[in-house]
This record gives C-alpha cells, structure tokens and sequence, in this order.
C-alpha cells in the first residue's frame, strides 16, 4: 500500500481533500441505509430562507438541532443555521471503501449519559458495546508490550502513585460544585494552577505524568498546561449525572464508562435523523455574520440570507461565537471568557484490516504507549466486526509532532505504533484514514474547548447567562458531561426551556 494516500491500495485514491472532508446529510444517510424525509422536506442547502421566526439557532450539530426540535415540539417557528454542507458538528461519521460506517468525530456513550441515551432511542439509533474481550496491551520503557486486564498497566512502580493520584482527584472533584465551580473556597488557587502544573507537583514519579497523557490528549487535546486544574475539576464532577458523582474512572474508562459503546450506524446518524424531522427548518451552508439585536427583536444575517426572529440560540464552538459580528457587541466579560476558551489540537487515524486480528490473539485492541504517534489505541471497528479497525488519538503536544508532518510520514508513524502494541499484522492495512479536526474551519480544533487558568473565576459565572434576546448552547455550556455528546443534548435541552420560559 503506497505511504501517500489515505484509500485502499486496489481503489482510485481520491484526493486527501475528499477522504477528509465531511459527507453531505444525503450521503451520509444513503450510506447508512437511511433515507430522509421527501425531498421538499429535506433540509436545504439552496433556496430561499423564511423572512422571519419565532428562533432562529445558531448551528446544526447536535445540540442546535435538539434544542430545535424541543422548540417546534413546542409549537414554536424555527430555523437552524449550519455553516457547514452537513449537519453534526463534531459528530462525523466516515464510510470506509466496503461500505462500514466509522466515526471520524465524537462516537462514544457511556453509563449515566442518560439524555443522548434517551435521545437515541426515540431516534432509532441502535447502539453497541466497544470491544473489551482479552488483554490490553501496554508499552513502556523500551521495554516489551506487557498485556494486563482492568484499567492501570501492571507497572509496580506506578500503581502506588496513579491510584492515590486518582483517589485524590475523585475526592476533588467531588467537593466541587457542578454548576458553579467559581464558588470553591480555593477556588483562586486551583484555577491559577494548571492542570500539568498540579500533576507534576502531587505525582511521585514523572512516568505518572506520562501514562496521565494518554488520557488529557484525546479528552482535550492538551497536555494540561493551558487547562486549569479547577477547570478539571469541573470536568470530572460532571462525570456522571443528579445521582452519580462524577469519577475519573467513569470519565477515562471503556466499559462501565464514558467509552463503554458506539453506534451501529455511527454516531452522526442521531443528528441526521434529527435533521430530518426538522426537515426544511434546517439550512446549510449558512454561516451567520451577523447578529444584531433591538428592542423586540433580533436580525441574523448569513451566507444564505437574513432572518428576524424573537429569540436566538447560539449553539456552536465558542471561538465560532466570537467571530460573529454583534449589535449590539458581546458583554465584556463574556468575550473575555470566550478568549480564554481555546479548542484543542486533536486528530483521529484509523488502520483498517480484512479483519480485527488482534482479537485472534486474544488481545482487546485497546492500547498504552508512553512514546510515538499511537499513545493510545481502541478497537474501532464496526458492530459486525466485517473488518478490523484500529482507532489513534493524536493531541496535544503529540499532534504537534505528527500533526506537521507529512500524511505518508504519519500514516507510516501511526502504523508502526500499532505493530509495536499488537505485532507486525498492523503495517498492512486495507485502507487508512485520518480527519484532523483542527483543519475544521468551522471547529478550528477538537474535541470541547478548555478554560485557561483564571478564566473560571473571573468570567466563568456568565457561560450560561442569556444576552439579552440570545441565549447560549452547546455542550461547553452543560454542566454534567461538557465535551460529550450527552453535555451536547443537556445544552440544547436547556437553552430551548429558557427561550419556552420566557414566550
């Protein structure tokens, strides 16, 4: 297989550009075996939009497009606004050249993430559990891959220092309060404190550190050193739900935890079957430029056109948000916090096989590495197992090393970090594929956007707080679960009950 394409070897290589690029909601949906609704009520990506609604929503993934359908639910006039040529946002799926269906955005789901469980179900959206049967595979030290069960490598000179580390950081987050962290009696200091800074400060030995990036680089795309540790603290608490305390195990773990399943058709197959509900109240390929707001009313002006609407609700990346031209301009403190909110660096390669033969050897596909492009692997392959895949995360200062390169240096990185975890089979793939979400101009990064150290305390109060006649979604604004899919559909639950509330 030739190092510079992305396809497999006996198909023509499309473009780098076409294998990255997000599918249309009608290709999606025809290589999911979905169809939308008639054509007439398919949402548009041409035509003219309505002169006015009851809201207008401010992007189409997951969370815009659940507090639309709440809104219409609830009588109300709606129109969602999505830069994009698709709806999903960071949820993406990617077909593979045999028709399996991956994600190349957010795929997982977990215990206590009830609102995009629920969610799923009334959609249809089956889902399945991620592959956890056999051995897990650690590298470390220049040393041979050790094969261990459960969540901590068997390295006896960490064991000691991770499970106090976490016993320290569960009790924490437990005291922190989910809907208003800024209240913490030190919550000064921790949120002057970033989270590298604590870790190497409150951990013994520096392989700690080493193995805690394995988890901070796919979960924010950072190292830590531009997230505040009261921020973490946050992030863990929300964890789990009105009667869980969030856990660092519940938010780091497979099964029983955040990564515990998938979706048989893919994630975005809840956001498509969203959209077609909404139907024609969903346009594409409308970036909005304008929000300018007046006594009674609020004027959105975009790619496609302008809209008067009584509310609106803004439901996308916060560095999105701040490219937007205001009339009146933004609170002060709310785009001092939206500065301060940056994305993460963070992109998802994925070896496919003729079949998953890790498992053959008894091994669980999940991976560790404390050196490499592959820091830390899963089994991503689809519910049926037709073909093997291997999924990496690239972030933080790893995406800076590989994410540079050049596609044939890094497949041949990602590659070779694989055999190193489950044997020489991994450098002969059918087909590799890769979507770096920095490269997303309407994302910018991935996967949830991180609060600096001091932007919690200063401006953290005012991540919910309506602006006038513009209220705010997306799953930086939840509580329990940020970053999720789950703190996605909480977001856009929320949002749409402020705006209901006020009507």
């Amino acid at each position: 297989m030739s190092d510079d394409i992305t396809t497999p070897t006996a198909a023509a290589a499309p473009s780098r550009r076409t294998v990255l690029r997000g599918l249309t909601i009608g290709g999606v949906m025809a290589a999911s075996g979905i169809k939308l609704a008639s054509a007439g009520e398919a949402a548009t990506t041409h035509g003219s939009l309505p002169a006015s609604v009851d809201v207008v929503v401010v992007g189409g993934g997951l969370s815009g497009l659940v507090a639309a359908r709440a809104l219409r639910t609830a009588g109300k006039s709606v129109l969602v606004l999505e830069a994009r040529d698709r709806v999903g946002g960071r949820i993406l799926n990617h077909t593979l050249s045999g028709g399996a269906v991956i994600e190349a955005g957010g795929a997982f789901v977990g215990p206590t993430q009830d609102h995009i469980l629920g969610l799923a179900k009334e959609v249809g959206a089956e889902t399945f559990k991620e592959y956890v049967a056999g051995k897990n595979v650690y590298v470390a030290n220049g040393q041979p891959p050790q094969q261990f069960t459960g969540t901590v490598p068997p390295d006896p000179l960490i064991l000691a220092d991770a499970a106090l580390l976490q016993a320290r950081i569960d009790k924490m987050a437990a005291e922190t309060p989910i809907d208003a962290p800024w209240t913490r009696a030190d919550a000064q200091k921790l949120d002057s404190t970033s989270l590298d800074t604590w870790l190497r400060q409150n951990s013994v030995l520096p392989q700690v550190r080493t193995l805690f990036l394995s988890y901070l680089q796919p979960t924010f795309g950072s190292d830590g050193l531009d997230v505040s540790m009261l921020f973490f603290l946050w992030y863990i608490a929300g964890a789990g739900n009105e009667t869980n305390v969030g856990t660092f195990a519940r938010s780091s773990d497979t099964a029983n935890g955040a990564q515990d399943s998938r979706f048989v058709l893919g994630s975005q197959i809840v956001p498509l079957r969203l959209a077609a509900e909404l139907g024609n109240a969903v346009a594409l390929n409308a970036a909005v430029r304008k929000i300018q707001q007046s006594a009674d009313h609020v004027t959105v002006t975009s790619d496609r056109g302008t809209v008067r609407a009584k509310r609106v609700i803004v439901a996308c990346p916060p560095p999105m948000v701040l490219g937007i031209d205001w009339s009146p301009q933004l609170p002060p403190r709310r785009q001092q916090l939206l500065q301060r909110m940056p994305m993460g660096a963070l992109m998802k390669c994925d070896a496919v096989y003729a079949k998953p033969f890790w498992r053959d050897k008894g091994l669980s596909g999940f991976g560790l590495s404390d050196t490499g492009a592959v820091r830390v692997c899963f089994d991503n392959s689809p519910a049926d197992a037709s073909v093997g895949v291997l999924l990496a995360f690239v972030g933080g200062s790893n995406w800076n090393t590989y994410g540079n390169v050049s596609l044939a240096e890094r497949r041949k990185a990602v590659l070779e970090g694989f055999a190193k975890l489950f044997g020489p089979e991994a450098l002969n793939p059918i087909e590799y594929t890769e979507h770096d979400w920095t490269h997303e101009p309407w994302t910018t990064g991935g996967p949830v956007a991180v609060q600096v150290p001091g932007a919690l305390t200063a401006f953290g109060d005012t991540i919910r707080t309506p602006f006038q006649r513009v209220h705010w979604a997306g799953t930086e604004t939840s509580t329990y679960w940020a970053g999720f899919m789950d703190g996605a559909v909480r977001a856009g639950k929320r949002a749409a009950s402020e705006v209901l509330d006020l009507s």
